[in-house]
């Protein structure tokens, strides 16, 4: 009777040690952001185990952590944040750390000869500043059109119709030769490559490759073939859309499943 109530407990600690291992020597990875854009060079300690890092160009970082250790998140310009690593943040082995603008807040005086204050929202007031010259201030009717791809360039200039010289109407013929050609057609299917590229691109770079190698088991060498895979999907476009990474992310786990059985990969 002893012996398995002294068994028991330690039976337990293994099975935990088994089952848990992920918990001890956890490789966070996260980003740092701010308005929805990744912050680089904010500096990462974990102040329990006394290891530190930085964010690098887009606001991505990993850090060593284990659960119930702290994170400190400090920057320039930005307030300090702190972070304790919970159960459910080490099963999603990704965390987003939304950073929060740092306002230093000064006693009120007045600075000779511009009777500046110190608040800088009263004095931006205050302040008589010119009109700041842009295409859309300026009314140009092209101000807010967004620049073509080149495949859209191509496929406009390739259907151009009917335009006027003086009182004729000139037709040109490039367009029917497009169209009894082909080339009208194939540019149309390129165009749709190319925008389904930049949404595939965009999705892409939401997560680094390290999430598609260990959270869903996809080799590095094969991530893009992955994502072809994944942009056939008719949900794709639509989940895409909704620039929901969460979604998108579950999306992407669903697809992984079947892609790793087609490929063999289990």
């Amino acid at each position: 009777m002893w012996k398995n109530n002294y068994l028991f407990p330690v039976f337990l600690f293994c099975c935990s040690l088994l089952s848990g291992q992920s918990y001890f020597n956890f490789q966070l990875e996260g980003q740092t952001r701010f308005e929805g854009k990744g912050v680089p060079d904010v500096h990462i300690m974990n102040i329990t185990a006394g290891e530190a890092t930085i964010s690098d160009q887009n606001g991505r970082f990993t850090i060593s952590v284990t659960m119930g250790d702290t994170l400190l998140f400090s920057a320039v310009q930005y307030q300090r944040k702190s972070l304790v690593i919970s159960t459910s943040i080490l099963e999603s082995s990704f965390v987003y750390v939304t950073l929060e603008e740092f306002v230093n807040e000064l006693d009120e005086v007045v600075v000779r000869p511009y009777n500046l204050t110190g608040d800088l929202i009263r004095d931006m007031n205050g302040m008589k500043t010119e009109q700041v010259v842009t295409a859309s201030t300026l009314g140009l009717p092209n101000a807010y059109v967004k620049p073509l791809m080149q495949s859209e360039r191509l496929l406009k200039e390739a259907s151009m119709g009917p335009f006027q010289i003086g009182m004729l109407t000139a037709v040109p013929f490039n367009p029917l030769i497009n169209m009894i050609t082909g080339r009208t057609k194939m540019l149309k299917k390129r165009v749709a490559r190319d925008k389904k590229y930049l949404l595939t691109e965009q999705v892409r770079n939401y997560y680094p490759d390290s999430i598609f190698v260990k959270r869903l088991g996809i080799p590095a060498e094969r991530i893009d073939d992955f994502m072809y895979y994944c942009e056939v999907d008719e949900k794709f476009d639509s989940i895409v859309a909704t620039d929901d990474h969460i979604a998108i992310l579950n999306l992407l786990r669903l697809k992984s499943k079947t892609y790793r059985e087609n490929n063999q990969l289990e």
